[in-house]
């Protein structure tokens, strides 16, 4: 059969992608993998090509092609796409649970002897996600837990196309550029029509809109918006949150935990749920009363301007808090961005991967389709010259049909094969950044640097695995709650001196980004630093507690309760925050956005080698930076992330490392 979705040579042809070939393929492969599956239970044979690589072989085609059909659902959303989720989703739950709940696989993979700690490694986890799939239940039971799992996925896909879809639904047009007053140049570039101003509530414009426009009224709108997505008429996401909740415990229940954390933790690096509450009360001790404290100084420095006459409310902070920032380091955001041209950061990102790792990466658009003008492709090559991985880069907004927030994804992943070549990695970077001016140029915010920077950690650490067996190559295997730790790390460099000097060039100028600037800018990197560690702590509690089934009234009004608590004064009255909360209802952070937390805590003492070393001694961060390469990045899921730090660090991480870098602690 000739079809895209089936016929994959080393890169998808996106061009020839549409939903009428990926239904034709979908129907094949699933007929397809329900007999090869079907013939492993019945002869396959209890060693590793007979069980672990027979059943990837099975399934693998399949779930390649659904991935590309979720992943052009992510970035060239239509109605068509989305009827051809709808249509097909049960079909592959079904065909994953056929594996998952397969008795006589389970059998099989039980009398497998590993060769090596990897694949003890692959066993020990494809036995846990088994019995996480129910292979132990009833026949009555696994009927029951394919019900909630079929329900599950289709709620998840219903709740971030509601996002999606009340995000595009909201805009308010001004004809009067006065209205507009302190939004940066590029960002009303953007938004410019022919006969006015289109103001969004997309993180590309409602973020810079919030932080700069002087008109407190606009902010309102912006905000009151922005905070009730996805909470009322056709797109309202209420009842599907509280849908979500109860067949997640009922899902649990069934397995023999709790709640829903206990099943989540199952599978994380974390030994235990109380051992993640530990950790975010031990930060919130640390981080409180000097987020208390961030808040009076705010409040003060507000009640010296004419301009605040009122109370700060909800919609004013951003506002207030650029301009104390300005007053206080005596920079500006837009200031700071003429100096981060995308092109010339897109280069130094790629100079400071092959100072660190000593990997190059060069342009090569002509080898690959993309399913957007906007989509660049890349290979990497190491020092020997040799092509190790390609990626694609999707680096702009586009509302209307491409998903929120950034993320890094993959379409495959380093294997040896069975002719004794190796499957090189191919990875994907989408961001929703500004888009160019009507001149073509692309002025980046600090904070869409950090993002760029964070996202390429994750493709490193998918494109620079060592690891053979796919299964535990690049990310996979890599526990959810260490999963954030390589792109974390990244982020460090971005206000790193040497690294900024290589990128930080003038727009108009051309001048290099000077040394006073760069001693501001990274002086103000922990301005705040404790609202923002309360910000993530509330996030993560919040989602442990309702997985946990320990709050009362409806999600919403909990959250309401725990965030007037943690981060009084930020709200309101009819804030449904949790509505658009895709990581935790459309993702897969459910009792885990804890994540970010616990990983950053490994990030910032992986990091702290570099400082220890001396970051301007160039050949001690060079040797760091193999190391950290040849673990971190090289081990991918191989091994625990515990372990693997321990090899790069010599011991445990410790939490002093990230409460120093955020100044949290002297």
């Amino acid at each position: 059969m000739s079809n895209p979705f089936i016929n994959m040579s080393e890169f998808p042809d996106f061009a020839a992608m549409n939903p009428e070939a990926a239904r034709e393929a979908l129907s094949f492969l699933i007929k397809e993998a329900n007999e090869k599956i079907t013939a492993i239970e019945e002869t396959g044979t209890p060693t590793w090509d007979g069980s672990v690589m027979a059943m990837y072989h099975a399934s693998h085609p399949l779930f390649k092609a659904w991935g590309i059909v979720s992943h052009l659902l992510s970035v060239a959303n239509s109605e068509s796409w989305r009827e051809l989720q709808n249509e097909f989703m049960p079909q592959i739950v079904a065909v994953s649970l056929k594996i998952g709940q397969s008795k006589k696989y389970y059998d099989i993979l039980k009398q497998v002897v590993a060769k090596n700690d990897v694949q003890k490694r692959i066993l020990e986890k494809s036995i846990l996600g088994m019995e996480l799939a129910g292979v132990a239940l009833s026949d009555e039971k696994k009927k029951e837990y394919t019900e909630i799992a079929t329900e599950l996925a289709k709620l998840s896909t219903d709740f971030r196309n509601n996002v999606l879809d009340s995000t595009k639904a909201f805009s308010e047009f001004v004809t009067d550029e006065s209205i507009l007053e302190g939004v940066p140049e590029q960002i009303k570039s953007m938004i410019k029509t022919d006969d006015g101003w289109k103001v969004t509530i997309e993180d590309a414009v409602y973020v810079p809109v919030m932080k700069h426009a002087k008109n407190r009224a606009l902010r309102e709108k912006l905000y009151r918006a922005r905070s009730t997505r996805a909470s009322s008429g056709r797109f309202d996401n209420t009842p599907i949150i509280e849908k979500l909740l109860s067949l997640r415990q009922k899902e649990a229940e069934l397995l023999g935990f709790s709640n829903a954390a206990e099943k989540s933790i199952a599978t994380k690096s974390a030994p235990s749920v109380e051992a993640v509450e530990k950790m975010i009360e031990e930060l919130k001790t640390d981080s409180k009363s000097i987020a208390e404290k961030e808040n009076a100084e705010l409040k003060a420095f507000c009640s010296q301007t004419v301009e605040n006459d009122e109370d700060l409310k909800p919609w004013d902070l951003s506002y207030w808090v650029e301009r104390m920032k300005e007053k206080l380091y005596s920079y500006s955001e837009e200031e700071l961005s003429k100096y981060f041209d995308f092109e010339k950061v897109l280069s130094g990102l790629f100079n400071l991967s092959k100072d660190l790792f000593g990997i190059s990466v060069e342009e090569c658009s002509s080898l690959a389709s993309v399913w957007h003008k906007d989509v660049r492709f890349f290979r990497v090559k190491d020092e020997n010259g040799e092509t190790i991985a390609h990626f694609y880069l999707d680096p702009f907004s586009r509302p209307e049909t491409k998903s929120g927030g950034a993320w890094m994804n993959e379409f495959a992943t380093r294997r040896l094969k069975e002719d004794g070549t190796i499957e090189k990695p191919l990875a994907l970077i989408c961001c929703n950044q500004s888009l160019p001016d009507e001149n073509g140029k692309v002025l980046m915010r600090y904070g869409e640097v950090e993002t760029l920077f964070h996202e390429f950690g994750h493709a490193l650490q998918h494109m620079l695995t060592t690891v053979d067996e796919v299964e535990a190559s690049g990310l996979n295997l890599i526990e959810w709650d260490a999963v954030e730790v390589a792109s974390q790390f990244m982020e460090n460099w971005c206000s790193e001196v040497s690294t900024l000097k290589t990128f930080a060039i003038h727009s108009e100028t051309g001048n290099p980004i000077p040394d006073e600037l760069i001693e501001k800018v990274r002086s103000s990197r922990n301005y705040r630093a404790a609202n923002m560690s309360m910000r993530q702590l509330s996030f993560g509690l919040v989602d442990l507690k309702l997985h946990k089934g320990e709050y009362e009234g409806t999600p919403n009004e909990f959250k309401n309760k725990l965030f007037d608590e943690m981060m009084p004064d930020t709200r309101v009255e009819d804030d449904a925050f949790l509505n658009s909360f895709s990581h935790i209802f459309a993702g897969g952070y459910s009792a885990g956005y804890y994540s970010y937390k616990w990983s950053e805590v490994m990030s910032a003492d992986l990091f702290g080698a570099f400082e220890e070393a001396g970051l301007e001694n160039k050949e001690e961060v060079k040797r760091i930076g193999k190391k950290y390469r040849d673990t971190i990045l090289a081990l991918g899921g191989s091994c625990s992330p515990m372990k693997v730090f321990e090899m790069f660090r010599g011991r445990s991480p410790s939490i002093e490392a990230l409460l120093r870098q955020t100044g949290l602690k002297k």
